[in-house]
Protein backbone atom coordinates (compact mmCIF):
# COMPACT_ATOMS: atom_id res chain seq x y z
CA UNK A 1 0.00 0.00 0.00
CA UNK A 2 2.70 2.44 0.81
CA UNK A 3 4.39 1.53 -2.19
CA UNK A 4 1.36 2.57 -4.22
CA UNK A 5 0.95 5.73 -2.18
CA UNK A 6 4.61 6.97 -2.96
CA UNK A 7 4.10 6.18 -6.81
CA UNK A 8 1.13 7.80 -6.70
CA UNK A 9 2.81 10.86 -5.60
CA UNK A 10 5.54 10.68 -7.44
CA UNK A 11 3.55 10.46 -10.25
CA UNK A 12 1.64 13.98 -9.10
CA UNK A 13 4.87 15.21 -8.81
CA UNK A 14 5.93 14.94 -11.99
CA UNK A 15 2.32 15.95 -13.69
CA UNK A 16 2.20 19.00 -11.50
CA UNK A 17 6.15 19.34 -13.20
CA UNK A 18 4.60 19.08 -16.61
CA UNK A 19 1.57 21.20 -16.08
CA UNK A 20 4.19 24.03 -14.85
CA UNK A 21 6.48 23.52 -18.03
CA UNK A 22 3.44 23.82 -20.16
CA UNK A 23 2.36 26.71 -17.89
CA UNK A 24 5.60 28.84 -17.93
CA UNK A 25 6.78 27.69 -21.55
CA UNK A 26 7.88 31.21 -22.79
CA UNK A 27 9.44 31.92 -19.41
CA UNK A 28 11.19 28.21 -19.78
CA UNK A 29 12.60 28.83 -23.50
CA UNK A 30 13.74 32.47 -22.54
CA UNK A 31 16.05 31.38 -19.29
CA UNK A 32 17.15 28.26 -21.57
CA UNK A 33 18.43 30.05 -24.42
CA UNK A 34 19.80 32.74 -22.38
CA UNK A 35 17.90 35.64 -24.80
CA UNK A 36 14.97 37.68 -24.67
CA UNK A 37 13.22 37.86 -28.44
CA UNK A 38 11.57 41.20 -28.61
CA UNK A 39 9.87 42.94 -31.77
CA UNK A 40 9.02 45.90 -32.26
CA UNK A 41 8.19 48.87 -34.91
CA UNK A 42 11.68 49.69 -37.01
CA UNK A 43 10.58 53.02 -37.59
CA UNK A 44 8.35 54.72 -34.65
CA UNK A 45 10.70 57.68 -32.93
CA UNK A 46 11.41 58.33 -30.14
CA UNK A 47 10.07 54.73 -29.08
CA UNK A 48 11.61 52.12 -31.27
CA UNK A 49 14.27 53.15 -34.70
CA UNK A 50 17.27 52.63 -36.10
CA UNK A 51 20.10 55.32 -34.70
CA UNK A 52 23.11 56.11 -36.99
CA UNK A 53 25.51 53.28 -35.86
CA UNK A 54 22.88 50.95 -37.60
CA UNK A 55 21.26 49.69 -34.05
CA UNK A 56 17.58 49.66 -33.13
CA UNK A 57 17.25 52.45 -30.30
CA UNK A 58 14.32 54.20 -28.56
CA UNK A 59 12.55 54.51 -25.30
CA UNK A 60 10.83 50.82 -25.94
CA UNK A 61 14.38 49.30 -27.00
CA UNK A 62 15.80 50.95 -23.51
CA UNK A 63 12.74 49.41 -21.72
CA UNK A 64 13.00 45.78 -23.05
CA UNK A 65 16.83 45.86 -22.63
CA UNK A 66 16.25 46.98 -18.87
CA UNK A 67 13.82 44.28 -18.72
CA UNK A 68 15.94 41.35 -20.10
CA UNK A 69 18.95 42.39 -17.46
CA UNK A 70 16.69 41.60 -14.70
CA UNK A 71 15.61 38.31 -16.09
CA UNK A 72 19.65 38.03 -16.24
CA UNK A 73 19.39 37.30 -20.61
CA UNK A 74 20.54 38.76 -23.72
CA UNK A 75 18.70 40.90 -25.58
CA UNK A 76 17.54 40.78 -29.27
CA UNK A 77 15.16 42.87 -31.26
CA UNK A 78 13.77 41.61 -34.53
CA UNK A 79 11.16 44.01 -36.51
CA UNK A 80 8.95 42.47 -39.50
CA UNK A 81 5.44 44.48 -40.01
CA UNK A 82 3.64 45.94 -37.53
CA UNK A 83 0.45 43.92 -39.00
CA UNK A 84 2.56 40.66 -38.93
CA UNK A 85 3.17 41.70 -35.18
CA UNK A 86 -0.45 42.50 -34.17
CA UNK A 87 -1.55 39.39 -36.33
CA UNK A 88 -0.50 37.22 -33.32
CA UNK A 89 0.14 33.49 -33.12
CA UNK A 90 3.95 34.22 -33.04
CA UNK A 91 4.42 30.02 -32.13
CA UNK A 92 8.08 31.01 -30.26
CA UNK A 93 9.43 33.25 -32.92
CA UNK A 94 9.01 36.14 -30.84
CA UNK A 95 8.61 36.33 -26.63
CA UNK A 96 7.18 39.62 -25.64
CA UNK A 97 6.28 43.25 -27.70
CA UNK A 98 7.45 46.20 -25.54
CA UNK A 99 6.36 48.11 -29.39
CA UNK A 100 3.92 50.76 -28.30
CA UNK A 101 0.89 48.64 -28.86
CA UNK A 102 -2.74 49.66 -27.86
CA UNK A 103 -5.11 46.98 -26.75
CA UNK A 104 -8.36 46.51 -29.19
CA UNK A 105 -10.84 43.62 -29.50
CA UNK A 106 -9.14 42.38 -32.84
CA UNK A 107 -5.76 42.07 -30.82
CA UNK A 108 -7.00 40.74 -27.77
CA UNK A 109 -8.50 37.37 -29.60
CA UNK A 110 -4.78 36.62 -30.45
CA UNK A 111 -2.96 38.56 -27.96
CA UNK A 112 -2.66 39.02 -23.95
CA UNK A 113 -1.72 42.15 -23.00
CA UNK A 114 0.21 41.83 -19.46
CA UNK A 115 0.45 45.93 -17.90
CA UNK A 116 0.25 49.11 -19.11
CA UNK A 117 3.39 51.29 -19.20
CA UNK A 118 2.65 54.34 -21.11
CA UNK A 119 0.07 56.27 -22.28
CA UNK A 120 -0.22 58.91 -25.52
CA UNK A 121 -2.93 60.63 -27.61
CA UNK A 122 -3.45 60.24 -31.07
CA UNK A 123 -3.02 63.51 -33.46
CA UNK A 124 -3.91 64.79 -36.80
CA UNK A 125 -0.12 66.01 -38.86
CA UNK A 126 -0.43 67.71 -41.90
CA UNK A 127 2.05 69.69 -44.37
CA UNK A 128 2.58 73.08 -43.31
CA UNK A 129 1.27 74.57 -46.39
CA UNK A 130 -2.08 73.13 -45.72
CA UNK A 131 -4.92 75.36 -44.51
CA UNK A 132 -7.81 73.56 -45.00
CA UNK A 133 -8.04 71.01 -42.11
CA UNK A 134 -7.81 72.05 -38.58
CA UNK A 135 -9.74 69.45 -37.04
CA UNK A 136 -10.86 66.07 -37.08
CA UNK A 137 -14.08 67.40 -38.40
CA UNK A 138 -12.03 68.77 -41.76
CA UNK A 139 -11.05 65.46 -42.50
CA UNK A 140 -14.16 64.00 -44.79
CA UNK A 141 -13.40 63.20 -48.05
CA UNK A 142 -9.76 63.21 -47.24
CA UNK A 143 -6.66 60.52 -48.05
CA UNK A 144 -5.45 60.02 -44.49
CA UNK A 145 -2.46 58.07 -44.45
CA UNK A 146 -0.95 55.82 -41.52
CA UNK A 147 0.83 52.44 -40.63
CA UNK A 148 -1.13 49.60 -42.30
CA UNK A 149 -2.69 47.06 -38.50
CA UNK A 150 -2.42 50.29 -36.56
CA UNK A 151 -5.37 51.98 -34.10
CA UNK A 152 -4.46 54.93 -36.94
CA UNK A 153 -5.77 53.09 -39.72
CA UNK A 154 -8.68 51.64 -37.84
CA UNK A 155 -10.00 55.41 -36.55
CA UNK A 156 -9.85 56.54 -40.72
CA UNK A 157 -11.56 53.52 -40.74
CA UNK A 158 -14.21 54.18 -38.22
CA UNK A 159 -13.74 50.62 -37.23
CA UNK A 160 -11.29 51.46 -33.75
CA UNK A 161 -12.45 49.78 -30.56
CA UNK A 162 -9.82 50.34 -27.70
CA UNK A 163 -10.46 47.26 -25.36
CA UNK A 164 -8.31 47.37 -22.44
CA UNK A 165 -8.49 44.15 -20.13
CA UNK A 166 -10.36 44.74 -16.88
CA UNK A 167 -12.35 48.00 -18.30
CA UNK A 168 -15.50 48.44 -20.76
CA UNK A 169 -14.34 49.18 -24.06
CA UNK A 170 -14.21 52.63 -25.24
CA UNK A 171 -15.19 53.82 -29.07
CA UNK A 172 -13.84 57.08 -30.01
CA UNK A 173 -15.98 59.94 -31.78
CA UNK A 174 -15.72 60.17 -35.22
CA UNK A 175 -16.52 63.73 -36.20
CA UNK A 176 -15.96 63.41 -39.54
CA UNK A 177 -17.12 61.67 -43.06
CA UNK A 178 -15.72 58.75 -45.11
CA UNK A 179 -12.37 59.54 -45.50
CA UNK A 180 -10.03 57.37 -47.47
CA UNK A 181 -7.18 55.34 -45.29
CA UNK A 182 -4.02 54.47 -46.78
CA UNK A 183 -1.87 52.46 -45.38
CA UNK A 184 1.86 52.27 -45.05
CA UNK A 185 4.20 49.65 -44.18
CA UNK A 186 5.92 52.46 -42.49
CA UNK A 187 5.64 55.77 -41.39
CA UNK A 188 8.82 56.66 -42.60
CA UNK A 189 7.26 56.38 -46.25
CA UNK A 190 3.91 57.78 -45.19
CA UNK A 191 5.73 60.90 -43.65
CA UNK A 192 7.99 61.34 -46.93
CA UNK A 193 4.52 61.16 -49.22
CA UNK A 194 3.44 64.10 -46.74
CA UNK A 195 6.38 65.94 -47.25
CA UNK A 196 5.76 66.59 -50.91
CA UNK A 197 3.12 69.01 -49.90
CA UNK A 198 -0.41 68.73 -48.93
CA UNK A 199 -2.82 67.31 -51.31
CA UNK A 200 -0.19 65.60 -53.35
CA UNK A 201 -0.40 61.65 -52.14
CA UNK A 202 -2.07 62.53 -48.69
CA UNK A 203 -3.88 65.15 -46.78
CA UNK A 204 -3.34 64.32 -43.73
CA UNK A 205 -1.28 61.83 -41.15
CA UNK A 206 -2.86 59.99 -38.11
CA UNK A 207 -0.01 59.31 -35.93
CA UNK A 208 0.97 58.97 -32.44
CA UNK A 209 1.41 62.35 -30.21
CA UNK A 210 5.11 61.46 -29.18
CA UNK A 211 6.38 60.27 -32.44
CA UNK A 212 4.55 62.95 -34.38
CA UNK A 213 6.61 65.89 -32.24
CA UNK A 214 9.29 64.34 -32.83
CA UNK A 215 9.57 64.13 -36.58
CA UNK A 216 7.96 67.53 -36.80
CA UNK A 217 10.74 68.49 -34.57
CA UNK A 218 13.44 66.96 -37.34
CA UNK A 219 11.48 67.83 -40.28
CA UNK A 220 12.77 71.59 -40.89
CA UNK A 221 9.26 73.19 -41.01
CA UNK A 222 7.68 70.59 -43.30
CA UNK A 223 4.94 69.87 -40.93
CA UNK A 224 2.43 70.84 -38.25
CA UNK A 225 -0.26 69.06 -35.45
CA UNK A 226 -3.79 70.94 -35.85
CA UNK A 227 -6.74 70.81 -33.62
CA UNK A 228 -7.55 68.72 -30.08
CA UNK A 229 -6.50 65.18 -29.69
CA UNK A 230 -8.08 62.52 -31.45
CA UNK A 231 -8.15 59.58 -28.21
CA UNK A 232 -6.37 58.73 -26.14
CA UNK A 233 -3.79 55.66 -26.23
CA UNK A 234 -3.12 53.26 -23.21
CA UNK A 235 0.20 51.42 -24.20
CA UNK A 236 0.62 48.20 -22.41
CA UNK A 237 2.75 44.95 -23.42
CA UNK A 238 1.84 42.59 -25.52
CA UNK A 239 2.62 38.79 -25.63
CA UNK A 240 1.44 35.75 -27.46
CA UNK A 241 -1.35 33.68 -25.52
CA UNK A 242 -2.30 31.64 -23.74
CA UNK A 243 1.24 31.74 -21.04
CA UNK A 244 -0.22 33.07 -17.87
CA UNK A 245 3.18 32.25 -15.75
CA UNK A 246 5.02 34.53 -18.61
CA UNK A 247 2.53 37.51 -17.86
CA UNK A 248 2.65 37.45 -14.17
CA UNK A 249 6.80 37.36 -14.67
CA UNK A 250 6.46 40.42 -16.80
CA UNK A 251 3.81 42.03 -14.63
CA UNK A 252 6.20 41.29 -11.44
CA UNK A 253 9.43 42.71 -12.70
CA UNK A 254 7.45 46.21 -14.53
CA UNK A 255 6.26 46.76 -11.42
CA UNK A 256 9.46 47.00 -10.05
CA UNK A 257 11.18 49.04 -12.52
CA UNK A 258 7.81 51.55 -11.92
CA UNK A 259 8.41 51.62 -8.04
CA UNK A 260 12.27 52.10 -8.36
CA UNK A 261 11.77 54.81 -10.73
CA UNK A 262 13.62 53.07 -13.52
CA UNK A 263 10.81 53.72 -16.46
CA UNK A 264 10.67 57.22 -15.37
CA UNK A 265 14.07 57.47 -15.79
CA UNK A 266 14.09 56.02 -19.51
CA UNK A 267 11.36 57.64 -20.27
CA UNK A 268 12.91 61.18 -19.24
CA UNK A 269 15.56 60.31 -21.39
CA UNK A 270 13.90 60.10 -24.65
CA UNK A 271 10.67 62.29 -24.14
CA UNK A 272 11.49 64.81 -21.55
CA UNK A 273 8.94 64.17 -18.66
CA UNK A 274 7.63 60.78 -17.07
CA UNK A 275 5.20 59.35 -19.49
CA UNK A 276 5.60 55.60 -17.85
CA UNK A 277 2.76 56.44 -15.14
CA UNK A 278 -0.59 55.79 -16.28
CA UNK A 279 -2.48 58.95 -17.65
Amino acid sequence: MKRIVAAAAALGCVMAGVASAQAGETLDRVMKNKVLLEVTDQAYPPFSFMNDKGEMDGFDIDVAKEFAKRLGVDFKVETPSWAIITAGNWKGRWDICICSMTPTKERAEVLDFTNEYYAAPAVIVVNSDNNDIKSAADLSGKKLGAEAGTTYEKYIEKQLVIDVPGVDPVKPEFPFDDATAVPYDSEDTAFQDLGLGGGKRLDAIVSGYLTAKERIAKSDGKFKMVGDTLYAEPIWVAVDKGDPEWDAKIKEIFTAMEADGTLAKISDKWVGKDISSKQ
